[in-house]
């Protein structure tokens, strides 16, 4: 097959097949927040709420100041909660709408995020997503990254019917510390001695649910896959001077944020014609929130993130309306592969044009895909694989149309 070799060079066609596989983002794609480095993360800010609650306040006045209507992702977190609450005691008169997602056979936020509309008087609808891959060509084709984790093509999709303007609460993990299931794990395997090397082995460790133990197998030579590739993403990261905690603020900053959800963010936005309000992503906060001192953001004895955006919700009486721990992505992948996953990933990868072309290694497709009772790990990449070949028929050998539906 044939590719267009003006828009995918092998070289990054291999970039991008090696990083999201194992990553789930691609440092080498272009993003439009800014990219942070190690003195960014160099504690000089004093802590002040009200620096926090009026930089969000006043971001919320600038977007908002010509509609009369929003819509906001609403997922019952620490977040999404806050934003609404500063949303509703900025612009009291603002009529929002909330819509929050309820996947099937998954963890079920709306029950929480129904209490939390309720407790600020706002409109809540809940869409129910049967099947999560149903329109995955359609989101890949506006995406134009092999992603699989579209849950912000379904918001945005149904937020155009009631709103111009789509407000979430996108950022709060990375700049404030939210990532707590994570950080208490990397902190137990590293040692005062451990050198870089030591701690991006610990970091990626903590994220096991991006890649498997035979990772390097999934890949054909001309992928060029090589571990030393991936460690060198991050050696920026943890060859420095900062804090073991705070070099993970640092990775986390630049690592899902600028490269997975903003792109999807902003791709699909556009497509169907929203504007974000995105106030924790504002550029002041940013600056702020990374000079702040990781103590002020995270308790490790506790393992409590995010201490300042809670302290705003205690101020607003609705602390209580949110969990302390972080729930993460809500799609049961395992419920996803048993009731349709599995049968997708066998018509698309049987014959797959990532194969056929050399990316993908179809040894390592056959010796898991029969496997009964798979672990979420490789579920979580035949996933990813299967988004690879739909990005890769509908992109570089345009064979498939994005009004395919697949069920």
């Amino acid at each position: 097959m044939e590719l267009d070799e003006e828009k995918f060079s092998q070289k990054n066609i291999s970039n991008l097949i090696r990083n999201i596989l194992t990553l789930r983002y691609d440092p080498t794609q272009k993003t439009t927040l800014p990219v942070l480095k190690p003195n960014d993360f160099i504690s000089t800010k004093n802590y002040d709420l009200n620096f926090i609650e009026n930089n969000l306040k006043n971001s919320i006045e600038t977007t908002l100041e010509s509609t009369k209507n929003l819509t906001i992702s609403l997922s019952g977190g620490v977040d999404s909660t806050l934003v609404l609450g500063l949303i509703r005691k900025t612009l009291p008169d603002l009529k929002i709408n909330a819509i929050s997602i309820k996947f099937s056979d998954s963890p079920d936020e709306t029950i929480a995020a129904k209490k939390i509309a309720d407790f600020f008087d706002v409109e809540h609808e809940i869409i129910d997503i049967e099947n999560y891959l149903l329109d995955l060509p359609a989101a890949i084709s506006i995406i134009g990254m092999p992603f699989w984790d579209i849950h912000w093509y379904y918001i945005a999709k149904n937020a155009k019917n009631k709103s111009n303007f789509v407000a979430s609460g996108d950022g709060g993990d990375e700049l404030f510390g939210g990532y707590t299931f994570r950080y208490s794990k990397f902190l137990s395997l590293i040692r005062p001695n451990s050198s870089p090397l030591d701690k991006i082995q610990a970091y990626l460790s903590c994220h096991e649910r991006d890649w498997v133990p035979d990772q390097e197998k999934i890949f054909n030579s001309k992928t060029n896959f090589s571990w030393k590739s991936i460690h060198s993403i991050f050696q920026p990261f943890f060859d420095n001077t900062l804090s073991p905690i705070n070099q993970v603020f640092l990775a986390d900053y630049n690592g899902k944020l600028p490269y997975n959800f903003s792109i999807i963010s902003n791709k699909i936005n556009q497509f169907f014609d929203v504007k974000p309000v995105t106030p924790i992503l504002d550029p002041k906060l940013i600056s702020y929130a990374s000079h702040l001192h990781s103590d002020l953001k995270y308790n490790p004895l506790e393992n409590i993130g995010k201490i300042p955006l809670r302290k705003l919700l205690t101020k607003y009486n609705c602390d209580s309306l949110v969990s302390k721990e972080k729930l993460g992505f809500s799609v049961n992948t395992i419920n996803l592969w048993n009731s349709i996953g599995k049968e997708l990933c066998h018509s698309y990868l049987d014959n797959a044009r990532i194969v056929e072309d050399g990316w993908i290694n179809k040894e390592w497709i056959s010796s898991h895909i029969t496997k009964p009772d798979l672990n979420v790990k490789y579920v979580n990449k035949f996933l990813g694989l299967l988004s690879l070949e739909i990005w890769y028929r509908l992109f570089v050998t345009k064979e498939m149309n994005s009004t395919t539906k697949l069920s």
